[in-house]
């Protein structure tokens, strides 16, 4: 939300970090949904090519990227851009999109999840495999109260509510794995 298609200086970051040996990303989440939404497509389409392209790792990739994210910004809201990526992104588990992520691990629809639920997904967009809740429990739980943390900090929630969220470990769907 600080930001538009283009965050120049976590994308200076990451190519510094990078050329140093230090992978690390600098896309905004727009950018992040363009890449998703071009994997989709192409396996929709069962389009090799297009899907090797979409993962092909090359400055002509992260600049259509970028090419398609600026006009992304221009047509959407930063809250139908994020609903987008969500609906999109991979929650781990075979879980793909938010709805699928809430039936998957908690089993009910993601209208219906509390915040200590909702913190948890969020968590889990950034790392879906090394914080599985299924096999690492403790990481999920650590990424789930990281999250709250931030809202936090943030002044979305209040501290009771992120004190009650805290509280309880994460109440799974019983049969839902």
């Amino acid at each position: 939300y600080h930001h538009g298609a283009l965050d120049l200086k976590g994308t200076l970051r990451a190519l510094v970090r990078t050329s140093s040996g230090n992978t690390q990303g600098g896309s905004t989440l727009t950018q992040q949904y363009v890449k998703l939404a071009l994997i989709d497509k192409a396996v929709a389409d069962n389009d090799k090519e297009a899907l090797a392209a979409a993962r092909d790792r090359t400055f002509s990739r992260k600049l259509l990227e970028l090419r398609y994210a600026i006009a992304l910004e221009d047509k959407l809201t930063k809250d139908e851009i994020l609903e987008r990526y969500l609906n999109l992104a991979y929650y781990g588990a075979g879980a793909y999109g938010v709805e699928a992520a809430a039936r998957r691990y908690f089993g009910i629809a993601a209208s219906e999840l509390n915040l200590a639920q909702s913190a948890m997904l969020a968590g889990l967009v950034r790392n879906p495999v090394t914080t599985d809740p299924i096999r690492y429990e403790k990481l999920a739980l650590e990424r789930r109260n990281n999250v709250l943390d931030v809202m936090l900090g943030q002044g979305a929630i209040t501290a009771h509510q992120a004190e009650q969220a805290k509280e309880p470990g994460i109440a799974f769907q019983k049969g839902v794995f």
